[in-house]
């Protein structure tokens, strides 16, 4: 299980709509490094300006890199962190998470990031496996 689901969420969602806010909490509390990564560049994205803030360091652990593999494959937690953070995020192997602001001036450098090039470009032996 990729979260840990509270009774009360999970009663919500049986019901019918969950509350944004207290899916963000959950996945806040049930995939911590993986908050922390988005976190962190976000603040960096915020204090250095620029197009975006991008993590090159793998995780320590295959927990943390779990973590950050389960909320950036689902669209519903990887949406979510976007909303609430006001960012659009960009992934590109085992670790390589970006940050980039919600403004069209960088659709450009988004496009580059995630191009089928930067992926060729960004792999290497030691992330054949991870």
């Amino acid at each position: 299980m990729s979260l840990d689901v509270s009774p009360a969420l999970l009663e919500q969602a049986e019901r019918g709509e969950v509350d944004e806010a207290e899916f963000v909490d959950c996945v806040r509390t049930s995939l911590p490094y993986a908050w922390e990564m988005v976190s962190s560049l976000v603040a960096q994205l915020k204090v250095d300006g620029g197009a975006f803030a991008d993590n090159q360091t793998p995780p320590p652990d295959e927990q943390a890199r779990g973590q950050l593999l389960r909320a950036l494959a689902s669209d519903a937690i990887r949406g979510a962190l976007q909303r609430h953070f006001g960012v659009r995020l960009a992934f590109q192997n085992c670790h390589r998470v970006a940050v980039f602001p919600v403004d069209s001036s960088v659709d450009e450098k988004l496009a580059r990031f995630t191009s089928v090039r930067s992926q060729v470009l960004n792999q290497s032996p030691e992330f054949r496996d991870c």
